[in-house]
């Protein structure tokens, strides 16, 4: 996917209770019961309705791994429904989120200015808005470039502009993202 969108999908497993299943066998059996069949799994998973069957019955314990990856992120991305969304309920209502970044920052601002783009490292809270915007933008299907246009608003707002205290006409640019990392 993208930068922001696997940040938040990262920062919803960190409120998970327990961990997923480590042995292929245990995932393939969870994802059986989530898909409410084997034909589903194999399809998902681009394998045979049988070698799901043989993965269940612990036929065979250890997948290639190309076949490991798609398995562990079909979990991961089932995996405690209820808490994920309660997590994201929660930054969206109350906490907000954190955003470590390290990226080009630029803005407009008066030629010959020492505002110049340049590569800044930010670790800052969102307010609660900012983090409902961004799940509820990733949930309705946006595309990384919507997210991180969310985001550096978000940055823009909070950093930049103070939460509107200061620098009232400057228009954030978040390009050349090299980490980007969110906590709720």
């Amino acid at each position: 996917m993208g930068l922001v969108s696997d940040g938040l999908d990262r920062a919803t497993q960190r409120a998970f209770t327990r961990p997923i299943p480590k042995s292929a066998g245990a995932q393939m059996r969870y994802l059986v019961k989530q898909l409410k069949g084997t034909r589903q799994v194999a399809v998902l998973l681009g394998v045979s309705q049988r070698t799901v069957e043989r993965y269940v019955k612990d036929q065979i314990r250890r997948p290639r791994p190309d076949l490991a990856v798609r398995l562990a992120d079909a979990v991961r991305a089932r995996w405690q429904p209820r808490v994920r969304e309660q997590a994201r309920r929660q930054a969206a209502t109350s906490t907000g989120i954190i955003v470590d970044t390290r990226a080009r920052f630029g803005f407009t601002a008066a030629p010959g200015s020492t505002d110049d783009a340049r590569i800044r490292h930010l670790t800052l809270a969102l307010p609660p808005a900012f983090a409902a915007r961004l799940f509820d933008a990733q949930q309705a299907g946006a595309s990384e470039q919507q997210l991180r246009e969310i985001t550096a608003e978000g940055l823009g707002e909070t950093y930049f502009r103070d939460s509107g205290r200061r620098a009232h006409g400057l228009e954030v640019e978040f390009t050349d993202v090299e980490q980007l990392d969110f906590d709720l």
